[in-house]
């Protein structure tokens, strides 16, 4: 019977034989917080003085076994009476009984650390176990970094938990990791368990995991993972904290490794990096909170229609099928089909060689998409994202088709990058039902999703929108219409600083490397630029009455010439496909040579020997100006918004937070114009 007086988030059962059941009970996900510490360790002391308990089985509540410490914790330090993950494991750890971990769903971070502590460990198979920590700029801090390596060998352990991914139960149960994989209630199966010797995982020797290395055998490898991972300054610094503490694994006794892991763990929870994750993690999770916005239920999305079979529209067909929404793809030219099926298939496969998907999977979903010429195919599906040339006239005339085609009430969505939602809404009898659905190339890869939402939307189109870049596993962030959005509207104003600090002498192989290299994007502004197409910034910059990027029209001279890009083999760099099959950016003395003269015509100043520090700084700094503009006109809901934006869709290094949380925290920035800085912060604190 389940005591009555047990606290709300622990419950304990007597299972009887002497079994004690404890079951964690504090939804969403059993958060392995300081109150449900609190409440867990006198229970475990009450069980470790019951002679009558010999066994003590942990198991969770909500479909969880637990996700691990609350990460609000972490910003608050325990005092004299609080009690942690580690109070737990370590009156565990003295208990005389036998301990069994069993769960039907997900053991992760403290929760895993928790079923590490445990004698033995059963799941069911839907079950996956995983230390994520290093996503957080921290490391397992609950001797995580200890045990792990002392049950499957150091550099196992060290390659789980520095990819920070979940594992699957049979494999887990395959690694050692889990001692039984239960077909039927996790709960009976653990009764099994009980009275068996104790096994605690902290009295085992760590193991290597690495054959034929004799006496050098834990420096090299050691070494060799540390040369592995970034550099301490350029998003490492978690990496290499938890390399030290497996060697401590390897090298100390338990009890002198368990008192190293805290140390280092809490240098992590202190440093800036770890700061900007928590801080991206807790702006993901307010994105779909939008003020103002009446509760609806969202339409359910059945089945999707993609008008265009180029790169981007298959790319998004993809998206639907992955998500298990059949799709019909509108398109005319049969080159374009062909293309957009070898695409699919291709891309389906390679899936299932990466054992994502099983071949069965693989031809459903592949098949699940289809091809059409006329528009009337499209009467009954339930939403349309229209994939076609960034073109105003040509996007209207699409919508108008669209208007006439489908049902009443289906949702009519643009891919559009920069263009006005209103205005295409226009072209309807339905401006209600239309919304932007931005995605980012590769449509299938890339996790960010723009949801905009004109001055017509309905409560339920929006909601809708939130709702489906769930189910397609999008990162989704709402934003209001205006050129550009979020991403692209600030992108511009990026890549015109790096173009003026290109005038003034700074080479841009040198710009990207400093970006990428020093600063830790994924690529430098110019080879974004490339990558994207110079001709597709000339003709945005037309259509915006032919503002350039800086002061001088280098990228017009640049298409002009033909070069656009990595697609022609030259832009703003050359790119040859015997290197790098292609991709790889080679500087071009020819540019810098016409940078250079266009620059003197203009009189632009030269200053070629800025620092490193300086490029970085005027790179970021109209990246905050532009993002908080963006929030203060109601385009962006929330700074950490912007920064999602930002790292999610343009590689901005998650370890600095987003750009307006590095504007705050780690630029000391001024805002545009000259006032007060604490403008950010009342902005990132709205």
């Amino acid at each position: 019977m389940s005591n009555s007086n047990t606290p709300q988030r622990v419950k304990t059962t007597d299972l009887g034989d002497g079994v004690l059941l404890i079951t964690l009970d504090s939804p969403p996900v059993n958060a392995l917080g300081y109150a449900l510490c609190g409440e867990l360790v006198p229970l475990l002391e009450a069980a470790a003085a019951d002679p009558a308990v010999t066994t003590v089985v942990f198991t969770g509540a909500n479909g969880f076994f637990s996700g691990g410490a609350d990460v609000n914790d972490f910003s608050t330090p325990p005092t004299g009476d609080t009690k942690t993950v580690r109070d737990v494991i370590e009156t565990v750890e003295k208990s005389d009984k036998t301990f069994v971990a069993a769960f039907d769903g997900s053991a992760l971070g403290g929760g895993f650390e928790l079923a590490l502590a445990c004698d033995y460990r059963i799941a069911t198979a839907k079950s996956r176990v995983g230390l994520p920590e290093i996503k957080l700029g921290l490391l397992p801090g609950a001797g995580g970094t200890q045990r792990l390596p002392r049950l499957i060998g150091a550099n196992d352990a060290l390659q789980m938990m520095l990819k920070g991914d979940m594992m699957k139960a049979p494999d887990a149960l395959a690694k050692g990791i889990l001692d039984e994989v239960a077909s039927g209630d996790v709960i009976e199966a653990a009764k099994k368990y009980a009275g068996k010797p104790k096994r605690r995982i902290s009295e085992k020797k760590a193991e290597l995991g690495v054959a034929n290395l004799g006496l050098f055998a834990t420096p090299f490898v050691v070494a060799q993972a540390h040369m592995m991972v970034p550099p301490e300054e350029n998003g490492g610094f978690a990496a290499h904290k938890l390399i030290d503490a497996v060697q401590a694994a390897i090298e100390l006794p338990f009890e002198r490794g368990w008192a190293r892991e805290l140390r280092l763990f809490m240098e992590l929870v202190q440093s800036t990096p770890s700061a900007a994750l928590r801080h991206v993690f807790f702006a993901e999770r307010e994105l779909s909170k939008v003020p103002g916005l009446p509760k609806t239920e969202p339409i359910e999305i059945k089945t999707a229609g993609v008008i265009g079979a180029g790169t981007m529209g298959t790319g998004i067909a993809i998206v639907f099928a992955e998500a298990g929404i059949p799709v019909t793809i509108i398109e005319t030219k049969d080159e374009a089909v062909e293309k957009s099926r070898e695409m699919i298939f291709g891309t389906f496969k390679y899936n299932v060689d990466k054992g994502r998907l099983t071949q069965e999977d693989a031809w459903k979903r592949a098949n699940s998409i289809s091809f059409e010429t006329d528009y009337a195919e499209l009467g009954d599906v339930d939403i349309v994202v229209e994939a076609v040339f960034e073109s105003m006239p040509v996007k209207k005339d699409v919508f108008a088709k669209l208007d006439a085609a489908t049902k009443p009430e289906a949702i009519l969505a643009s891919n559009t990058s920069t263009l006005d939602i209103d205005e295409i809404a226009s072209a309807t009898k339905r401006p209600g039902n239309v919304l932007g659905l931005h995605f980012f190339a590769p449509a299938n890869i890339m996790k960010l999703l723009e949801v905009v939402r004109g001055k017509e939307t309905s409560p339920q189109t929006l909601t809708t929108g939130i709702a489906l870049g769930k189910k397609l596993r999008k990162v989704a962030v709402v934003s209001g219409n205006a050129f550009g959005f979020i991403g692209n509207r600030m992108l511009f104003e990026y890549e015109a600083q790096a173009v003026q600090l290109a005038e003034e002498g700074v080479s841009p192989a040198r710009i990207d490397q400093v970006i990428k290299e020093k600063f830790g994007f994924a690529m430098g502004p110019f080879a974004v630029a490339d990558l994207s197409g110079l001709d597709v910034y000339n003709f945005i910059s037309q259509s915006q009455g032919g503002s350039p990027l800086g002061r001088i029209l280098i990228i017009a001279k640049l298409v002009e010439q033909g070069r656009l890009g990595q697609k022609s083999g030259a832009g703003f760099f050359k790119y040859d496909k015997a290197v790098g099959k292609g991709r790889q950016a080679i500087p071009d003395p020819e540019v810098e040579q016409l940078i250079a003269q266009l620059a003197k015509e203009a009189g632009i100043p030269q200053n070629p020997n800025v620092s490193d520090e300086e490029i970085i700084a005027r790179c970021t700094r109209p990246l905050a100006d532009s993002g908080a503009e963006l929030v203060r006109n109601g385009i962006a809901l929330r700074p950490g918004d912007v920064d999602i934006v930002w790292i999610y869709g343009y590689g901005f290094p998650p370890h600095h937070g987003g750009p307006m949380w590095y504007a705050e925290n780690e630029a000391h920035y001024t805002p545009k114009g000259g006032t007060a800085a604490a403008e950010t912060k009342e902005l990132t604190h709205a």
